[in-house]
């Protein structure tokens, strides 16, 4: 082997077995002899990934280090203070539009409220006026503009909020002046909170007769949100979605809080940000509408977007109007990229799309590699999941959505469904209308469809029924959530309810015969009546079960036989009895039981 002294080689993420004996200088046969001595088996053409490659070089005596690649460090968030690109670095940023999240408990008014700052009518089309995903506009409010993330109320989307609060620099606490501080309203906050992004309270219906404005400040001060106007540090502006009373000042407020945070942005270079929604249209394919956090988009844009690529075919803004560019903090619907890409992923330009295709390639090989290569470590939850799961009952179920985030929040609430004895079992999920290879997936897992916010076309719905498969649509989430959990609740063994009748101490035994013995006691609590089933007690302790089958006071037949009162009983039994026994009369009862 032939190396300069102190020379590193570059070897990328993944590597055949040839190509690195080859970067060595070494012959394949030492290289898969190493290779093996570290437990691993493969073959000249087959993949190695750089870890496994800087061990393998290290026992040989070689330094090898990384090959640069493709924007392999990529931000987080796109904030780094530190970054850089060929056209400028931070010192060039300029003031971009603050990105406000409108946040709170379900039925609070967010989307009306954002209504009434955009003067649109998005909330009449909600159904059960209800947001099921999340929407991005842009308002102007004097010379400057604000992009608002309209985030979804309902518990089931947690973890969209939690990530719309992540990705602004403001978060509008919706809270209704009749209704005060709710569950989600404490969610909403903590997730802000965490994030490090500033607050801003709007109590909003105070047009209506019982709004309790102050009442509203004293819980908001109970959650650690003290007014300004208390004496605390969290502006809230009273509003009215309804009579448009104080949206002005709310904007205000809201750029106000904003340019204490300074929001800036590169606009030159290349363009990066985040995926706020994904879905499949007819005609034009995955439609994607995306948040630029930097750099400026153009038509025509190659672009990696988490593990697919494409090229921008078009370009529009919120309201669907071609343009030609977008800068940073606007919301903006691209179609051409190749796959649905998952709600929060990281988007950015590259040079080409064939840059782009290989650096998909690569992560995708890369991967691959590490899930043949890792260790599966096998926890407690594992072994407890392996013991039961031969006694668990599942409901198999095919999971359609009309957007990558629902969908996703769906897969979350239906996966925290069910316990130790049934559980939802998803056996394909994905974004569009219901298709027929859905259909043939669902008959051939015995599961019901759900669709939400979807379709079905004729043809497909009369495969579902010749092929007698159940399919359910919705439009509000919590509708569907309930019917998973109504027929999760019919799959639960039913409760056995046990109610103990009467008492009786055995005072003689008369006659015993094969499987019935002839007795006399006294009721010492309960009613006895002939046909009950009982367990014979010795000592504090069960000794066998039987049934009475007659019932005799005062030597004549009797309905029934009340505390305190003796008689004589038929008593069928295969075990013995004795003086001083105790029989204890009971009946049993299935109640059904609900998650």
């Amino acid at each position: 082997m032939e190396q300069d002294v102190g020379k590193k080689i570059e070897i990328p993420e993944v590597i055949t077995v040839g190509d690195f004996a080859a970067r060595l200088n070494l012959g394949v046969a030492h290289v898969v002899g190493e290779l093996m001595k570290n437990g691993v088996m493969a073959t000249v053409n087959e993949n190695i990934d750089y870890d496994t490659a800087e061990i393998i070089a290290a026992e040989l005596g070689v330094d090898i280090i990384p090959e640069p690649k493709l924007a392999a460090a990529r931000p987080s968030d796109g904030s780094s203070e530190e970054e850089t690109t060929a056209s400028g670095t931070v010192a060039d940023s300029q003031v971009r539009p603050p990105i406000v999240a409108v946040m709170g408990h379900v039925d609070h008014g967010k989307t009306s409220l954002l209504d009434a700052i955009r003067e649109s009518d998005v909330a009449a089309s909600e159904a059960g006026g209800i947001t099921q995903h999340i929407g991005a506009y842009q308002v102007t409010k004097g010379s400057r503009r604000i992009t608002f993330l309209d985030t979804p109320g309902h518990e089931a989307f947690s973890a969209i909020r939690a990530h719309g609060a992540r990705m602004t620099d403001v978060a509008i606490i919706v809270v209704a002046a009749d209704d005060g501080v709710k569950p989600q309203t404490k969610e909403a906050v903590k997730h802000a909170q965490e994030a490090g992004v500033a607050m801003v309270v709007a109590i909003n219906k105070t047009d209506k007769a019982d709004a309790d404005v102050n009442r509203v400040k004293q819980e908001l001060s109970e959650i650690g949100l003290v007014a300004d106007d208390w004496g605390g540090d969290i502006p809230c502006v009273e509003v009215s979605a309804k009579t448009k009373v104080g949206i002005d000042k709310l904007l205000d407020v809201v750029l106000l809080v904003a340019d204490i945070g300074e929001q800036k942005a590169l606009y030159s270079g290349m363009a990066s940000g985040v995926v706020i929604e994904s879905h499949l249209e007819t005609g034009r394919g995955p439609v994607i509408t995306l948040l630029i956090q930097k750099g400026t988009l153009h038509s025509g844009d190659s672009l990696v977007v988490g593990g697919t690529f494409g090229k921008v075919r078009s370009l529009e803004d919120y309201r669907g109007r071609r343009i030609k560019e977008a800068t940073p903090a606007m919301p903006v619907v691209i179609s051409g990229i190749r796959e649905v890409p998952n709600f929060g992923e990281w988007f950015e330009v590259v040079p080409t799309e064939k840059v782009a295709r290989d650096w998909v390639a690569k992560q995708a090989r890369k991967q691959s590699i590490k899930s043949l290569t890792s260790t599966k470590t096998v926890t407690s939850q594992d072994l407890t999941r392996a013991v039961v799961d031969g006694q668990v009952r599942e409901l198999a179920v095919l999971v359609k959505a009309d957007v990558q985030g629902s969908l996703e929040s769906l897969l979350d609430s239906l996966g925290q469904m069910g316990n130790d004895e049934v559980r939802v079992k998803v056996i394909s999920s994905g974004v569009g209308d219901i298709s027929e290879t859905d259909v043939s997936s669902a008959d051939a897992g015995n599961a019901i469809i759900l669709g939400f916010n979807v379709s079905i076309k004729a043809a497909v719905n009369q495969l579902a029924k010749r092929s007698k498969v159940d399919f359910h649509l919705y439009k509000v989430i919590y509708e569907l959530l309930d019917d998973v959990r109504d027929w999760l609740s019919s799959l639960l063994p039913p409760e056995i309810v046990e109610t103990e009748l009467a008492r009786l101490d055995i005072l003689g035994i008369f006659k015993v015969t094969k499987g019935l013995v002839i007795t006399g006691g006294r009721v010492t609590s309960g009613q006895l009546v002939s046909g009950l089933t009982a367990r014979i007690l010795r000592k504090g302790e069960v000794i066998g079960n039987g049934k009475v089958t007659n019932v005799q006071k005062e030597k004549q037949a009797a309905r029934e036989v009340n505390e305190s009162e003796e008689c004589g009983i038929s008593f069928e039994t295969s075990d013995s009895l004795e003086l001083g026994d105790e029989l204890v009369f009971y009946k049993t009862e299935e109640k059904a039981r609900r998650l």
